[in-house]
């Protein structure tokens, strides 16, 4: 014969059977049941029935539930001290699993059934409606299902329902609303619909109402202004539209009025604080709210000062426009977060700041903030977390801030900040993650900062003008995860101490100067899930151990001056994995990458041409074959001192290249191919056209023949993009300003890191060649000079540069400078994004180029672009932005080309906002 609790667990199916096998245990047990339950067994059947439904107890929390012991001692369990009834059913958090038996139902004498934080799944039992004793259900955190029972009204005394964090769907049941002594009401993170009904401002009783998470959609109802005793009203992310009913700012009691990520429109009253004085929470962030867009539109600040108990106030991305009011100061000294991000504020940050003694969290970012930080900024002891990016804050970076020694993230990205970075950082003890990127930060990299071993998270310094070398001071990051120096003007080797930053899992160093080779330290980061070392002028070989490292997804070696072969294991062999380019003596590697076979170097005979010229040559023959005879059909340019033909030499290869004959009968070409081989001889840099080998010889008549070879652009000149109507698409935006990044770093390097500086001579847009990647190259160095070498270059009658783009000094004898090469420059970056050359006839009556672009600033700017295709490339994503970008590179260009040489802007300044403007495009 199976036990009672056998029979009864097979039997739970139904009330009938429920009474049926209850008779059959009465026969079994009689003498037990009523010694030990005195007539209760309908509670202690309606308890093994909730037995039988939970299939899961990890914690056997169950075990005591047997006929061993009475059911008012099993786990959980309270009952009432008279009549020994089921008062209490309470198992929290026990990892429960299975369903609610609605048998549930039969403890009529229960007040408090509260499961939550189990995996109870199934429908709600609609059998709970004869529970007319209970006062506190808690259901939530499980996997209920199906719709809130409508006739749970029949619960008359309930006082908290919380059916939160299940799968509920359908609408809130109006039954609800006849709860009439309900307090407090959980439905959050379910997917409720139909919106918050009106009706439910009939239980005048509600205290707390938490309903975020859910899709209701519709508005805000006004009745629930008639909830006189709510003190908690969090309803975020529930896709309400409209503008939150005045009846809410007249709640008094109210505590925490959370409202955030919705689509909720209007203004926030001016009065909000004299109407809700007792708010600790006011969190209504991800909201469009809007006001008149004048300065005082944040006045509701102000009011804010009679909530002497916020402890949080967060507007974020609230659409808010404004000053930020002094009254900022006068909040409450309880406040700890207070997050107005991602808005439009602008103005100064004012001093009273620094009133704010409590807080901990600081969220300014993504604002319009100008001018300097105030140092009271020092004044909040307790800061944790400062945020101010993305606005346009300048002026140094305060010392202060080197006070908050509990500050644990600091971010002043996307800023206008200048000076140095202060060493007093070194005094944030806590500090784990700084992101200082994309601000005009010069300098070196103090020493006291990367003393902080607490840097374990990030540290940014990217898009800057910092300089000299990397501090040895490096290797006491040992457990920082992420290393951002890109886009500065480092320089000296690569300091073999990052070796040592052995936590190390991204490594960005591009766009520097860095000179030698990767240094075999870095063998000991093979942590390295993403190392970018391009853009420096580094050489030597790939160094084996980065084939080897498994947790590298991405390498970026690209743009240096690396050689030898390129291995095809590890990261090397996957294409999409790392990137090589612009690395012209490298061999090998996967097939994709299209680099020459690697063998072994032939012996060559020394060029005879200058003596000192290093190039190999080639014959005449060869040109000519290679050139069809130097057939017009391959004739791809044209100019003074020569003609550039498009010629192959191994029609197996089918791979072109650029050969420039020099038109020796014309007075100076000789002296433009002596200067252009001198110039190559001592140059080297992915921005400048690569050069292949040179031929000086004779033709088959006896004439002296000099020619060039050059790596082919296939995608022509700037010229020919901006002014050819053979070029039907436009270059956009983005494509300008990365064009001009690349003319403007390979003049840095002219200028300032070869060994004897270089002038270029004569930069214009013909000159100026791009390859597949629309990637500039800046080329014909015929009027080079390299300044402090006695070549002769130069006499005070020879032709200097292009008219249009010679800087006027020239035109009156001045020898050719670094600086004159800036305002050619200048004049080809308004080129390029006005469309307007400047031998234009408008151009006449004193009017220039450079005076066109400067009439335009700084609020004209968009009447100057050229054309309709360079705007709407990007306007449709921010308008803003773009136009500030616009701006800001016409400013550079005026900037370059002033009359007088001294006051032109420093090319390497140039590179880093160009860098800058192009940062922020990306970005939008």
């Amino acid at each position: 014969m199976k036990s009672p609790q056998a029979i009864i667990h097979l039997s739970s199916s139904s009330l009938i059977s429920f009474l049926f096998y209850g008779l059959t245990i009465r026969c079994l047990t009689s003498a037990t049941v009523s010694a030990s339950y005195g007539g209760n067994e309908t509670d202690y059947l309606a308890l093994l029935s909730f037995k039988s439904k939970i299939t899961y107890d990890p914690y056997k929390v169950l075990t005591s539930w047997n006929h061993s012991f009475h059911f008012c001692d099993w786990s959980g369990i309270s009952c009432g001290k008279r009549h020994k009834r089921v008062t209490v059913l309470r198992l929290i958090s026990k990892g429960l699993e299975g369903s609610l038996s609605p048998h549930v139902g039969n403890l009529s004498f229960l007040r408090e059934l509260s499961l939550a934080n189990n995996s109870l799944q199934g429908t709600i039992p609609h059998e709970l409606v004869r529970l007319s004793r209970l006062r506190r259900l808690y259901l939530l955190v499980n996997k209920f299902s199906g719709v809130i029972p409508a006739n749970l009204s029949g619960c008359s005394n309930l006082e908290d329902l919380w059916l939160a964090r299940n799968k509920l769907v359908g609408r809130i049941p109006k039954e609800v609303s006849l709860l009439s002594k309900l307090v407090g009401l959980g439905i959050y993170e379910n997917k409720l619909t139909g919106g918050i009904p009106p009706f439910l401002g009939n239980i005048t009783s509600m205290e707390v109402f938490s309903a975020f998470g859910n899709p209701f959609g519709g508005r805000i109802p006004d009745t629930l202004g008639l909830w006189k005793s709510l003190t908690v009203f969090a309803s975020g992310g529930c896709n309400f539209s409209g503008s939150i009913p005045p009846s809410i700012f007249n709640l008094s009691l109210l505590v925490n009025l959370t409202l955030a990520e919705n689509h909720l429109t209007g203004s926030l009253p001016s009065e909000i604080g004299n109407k809700l004085p007792n708010l600790e929470f006011l969190q209504l962030w991800n909201n469009n709210f809007h006001g008149r867009g004048e300065a005082d539109d944040m006045r509701f600040v102000d009011s804010l000062k009679n909530c002497t108990r916020l402890v949080e106030l967060v507007l974020y991305n609230c659409n808010l426009i404004g000053v930020l009011p002094i009254s900022i100061g006068n909040l409450s000294d309880q406040l700890i977060y207070l997050n107005l991000g991602d808005n439009q504020l602008f103005g100064s940050l004012p001093s009273s700041i620094g009133s704010l003694v409590g807080l901990t969290t600081l969220h300014l970012g993504q604002n319009r903030f100008k001018g300097k930080i105030p140092t009271t900024i020092g004044k909040l002891q307790k800061l944790q977390y400062l945020g101010l990016y993305r606005n346009q804050f300048s002026g140094p970076i305060p010392d202060a801030i080197g006070n908050l020694s509990l500050l644990n993230t600091l971010s002043l990205l996307s800023n206008k900040f200048e000076g140095h970075i202060p060493p007093s950082l070194g005094k944030c003890k806590e500090l784990n993650s700084l992101s200082l990127e994309d601000n005009r930060l010069s300098g070196k990299i103090p020493k006291e900062l990367l003393q902080l071993p607490s840097l374990t998270y990030f540290l940014v310094l990217s898009y800057n003008n910092l300089s000299s070398s990397i501090p040895s001071e490096i290797k006491d990051l040992k457990m920082l995860n992420i290393l951002d120096l890109s886009y500065n003007n480092l320089s000296g080797t690569i300091t073999s101490s990052l070796g040592e930053c052995i936590s190390l899992t991204t490594l960005n160093l591009r766009g520097n100067r860095f000179q030698g080779v990767i240094p075999s330290s870095f063998s000991s980061l093979g942590g390295l899930g993403v190392l970018d070392i391009s853009e420096n002028n580094l050489s030597g070989k790939i160094p084996q151990f980065l084939d080897k490292w498994k947790s590298l997804e991405y390498l970026n070696l690209s743009f240096n001056d690396f050689e030898g072969e390129v291995p095809v294991v590890g990261v090397f062999s996957n294409a999409s994995a790392f990137s090589v380019l612009g690395n012209n003596r490298l061999c090998g590697g996967l097939v994709t990458l299209e680099l020459p076979k690697c063998k072994k170097k032939r012996n060559s005979q020394p060029s005879q041409s200058s003596g000192s010229e290093r190039f190999m040559k080639v014959s005449y023959n060869q040109l000519l074959k290679a050139t069809d005879g130097f057939s017009t059909t391959n004739l791809i340019g044209e100019g003074g001192h020569s003609s550039v033909y498009k010629g192959i030499f191994d029609p197996d290869d089918d791979k072109p290249v650029a050969i420039k004959v020099l038109h020796l009968q014309n007075r100076g070409a000789h002296k433009s191919f002596l200067a252009e081989c001198e110039a190559w001889r001592n140059i080297r840099h992915r921005n400048l056209l690569k050069i292949i080998t040179s031929c000086s010889s004779v033709d088959f008549q006896g004439n002296d023949f000099k020619a060039l070879v050059y790596e082919f652009m296939p995608n022509g000149s700037v010229h020919d993009w901006l002014h050819s109507s053979a070029n039907t698409s436009k270059l956009n935006f983005l494509q300008r300003i990365n064009i001009l990044r690349d003319v403007a770093t390979a003049l840095d390097y002219l200028h300032n890191r070869c060994q004897t500086t270089i002038v270029h001579g004569d930069l214009k847009p013909s000159n100026i060649l791009l390859d597949d990647d629309m990637v500039a190259h800046v080329g014909d160095f015929g009027l080079a000079r390299l300044l402090g070498a006695d070549l002769n270059q130069n006499s005070s009658t020879g032709v200097k540069g292009t008219i249009g783009y010679a800087p006027p000094e020239y035109g009156i004898g001045s020898e050719m400078t670094s600086s004159g090469d800036v305002y050619s420059f200048g004049i080809l970056l308004l080129e390029a994004t006005t469309g307007k050359k400047p031998t234009d006839d408008m151009f006449n009556d004193g009017l220039s180029l450079h005076k066109f672009a400067y009439m335009a600033l700084p609020d004209h700017v968009i009447d100057v672009i050229d054309g309709d295709a360079i705007v709407l490339q990007c306007t449709e994503a921010n308008e803003n932005k773009v136009e500030e970008c616009l701006a800001a590179t016409i400013k550079i260009g005026v900037s370059c080309s002033v009359d007088s040489p001294p006051q032109r802007m420093k090319i390497e300044i140039v590179v880093n906002e160009l860098q800058r403007i192009l940062y922020v495009l990306q970005n939008i």
